[in-house]
């Protein structure tokens, strides 16, 4: 028997190919523009490194020009692909700031409209999109994006992907955890407390098996070969009572506490300064988690005002990667930061740490110089004028590129 083929529905199938883009953004800032004239046409300044969709890219600026034939006339900013890769599918947009309040950016955008050759294609690693004669200098000089010698442009890409989505299966909907609410209701109402904190002349309630399950050294306090689990009350000294409060909140709901509802201050001073008691208290009483929590909080919040004491932090309870990241900006922004008190005694107090910043600004002019020589592989650039107004996509030879600083 011959079987009908529009019968056979169970084996039919579907799927559907999605092309999208990833976007990422850079924001690059050029202070000191009339120091950069009279490099020489060709002669770029260039944006640290962003990630996009995968792969490196960089912003190019030629204060005189990427043509010779222009005679300096004109300033040129490209977007090149800093990594290894082929046949990049990409959108890009560029903003000159208006520097003066008025909004009037000056915008060149693939994002918005139709492309008629489709999108930029990148073919190896060093080609580049841009504009030859992005602005007339003598206009650029002259205008609101030139202000206190500084400039500021705003650069977002967005690289192709293409994924292929089959069918979904029907799911049930599950609400997440609240057992942290839960917990912490507990604690705010003070239900079934079984144990009083004195700290800092301050009294505090909670729940010993609670505790002991959350806290290893209350655990042992509580329930270990030489605890007392009659024990009603808990003497802590060298802790201040608001931080206690945090650490007793992260204990029962396993989320960083609102900070500023604990010191009732909106200052990301206050802020930091709290988390770092916080991560010192972590550490102390050995809430793992907690304490990198902490560490993830402050790296966000490193700054000038804030580095020394966070660098020492770091130093003294083992947090890796703070400390990483501090002895990065401080070797970012050396000449700012050595003239700051918390730098002047951290000399004193750190002496070690100093060996340690020197070390990691050696290794990042070592790294500059690296990636410099890579590209010193010469010869020739060509390109494609793609519209009047000086649109341009440039594709380099991976095995000739020649990087001019």
């Amino acid at each position: 028997m011959i079987q009908n083929l529009n019968d056979r529905t169970g084996n039919d199938s579907s799927s559907k190919s999605v092309n999208e883009t990833v976007n990422g953004s850079h924001h690059f800032t050029i202070r000191g523009y009339s120091l950069a004239k009279g490099m020489g046409p060709g002669k770029y300044i260039s944006s640290d490194i962003f990630t996009v969709g995968g792969y490196d890219w960089a912003i190019y600026f030629y204060p005189d020009g990427k043509n010779i034939e222009d005679s300096s006339m004109y300033v040129s900013v490209f977007i090149a692909l800093a990594s290894e890769g082929t046949d990049v599918r990409a959108l890009f947009e560029l903003t000159l700031l208006d520097q003066s309040g008025k909004q009037k950016h000056k915008i060149h955008s693939h994002f918005d409209r139709a492309l008629e050759s489709g999108l930029y294609t990148l073919k190896y690693r060093g080609s580049m999109w841009g504009y030859k004669r992005f602005f007339r200098r003598t206009s650029l000089e002259t205008s609101d994006y030139l202000k206190d010698d500084c400039l500021s442009m705003h650069c977002t890409v967005g690289v192709v992907r293409t994924r292929v989505e089959g069918p979904k299966d029907y799911s049930v909907s599950v609400p997440p955890s609240d057992m942290g609410q839960s917990l912490k209701y507990l604690l705010d109402a003070e239900l079934g407390c079984d144990i009083v904190f004195q700290v800092g002349g301050e009294i505090f309630k909670g729940h010993k098996l609670i505790l002991a399950a959350r806290f290893p050294v209350f655990r042992a306090q509580f329930f270990g070969l030489i605890g007392n689990p009659k024990s009603d009350e808990v003497e802590l000294e060298d802790i201040e009572p608001s931080v206690f409060m945090a650490m007793l909140q992260y204990i029962y709901s396993d989320e960083l506490p609102d900070l500023i509802e604990i010191t009732g201050s909106t200052s990301t001073g206050s802020s930091t300064i709290m988390l770092q008691h916080l991560l010192a208290a972590a550490d102390r009483f050995d809430l793992d988690r907690l304490k990198e929590l902490c560490e993830a909080k402050l790296c966000e919040e490193v700054n000038v005002d804030t580095l020394a004491t966070t660098l020492s932090l770091a130093e003294q309870h083992r947090c890796p990667q703070l400390k990483a990241i501090c002895l990065k900006f401080a070797a970012t922004n050396l000449g700012v930061v050595m003239y700051t008190e918390g730098f002047k005694h951290l000399e004193e107090s750190c002496p070690s740490l100093l060996s340690e910043l020197l070390e990691t600004v050696a290794s990042a002019d070592e790294k500059a110089s690296l990636m410099s020589s890579k590209k010193r592989s010469s010869s020739s650039i060509f390109g494609l004028d793609l519209a009047a107004d000086g649109v341009a996509v440039e594709s380099v030879n991976p095995r000739r590129v020649s990087r001019r600083m």
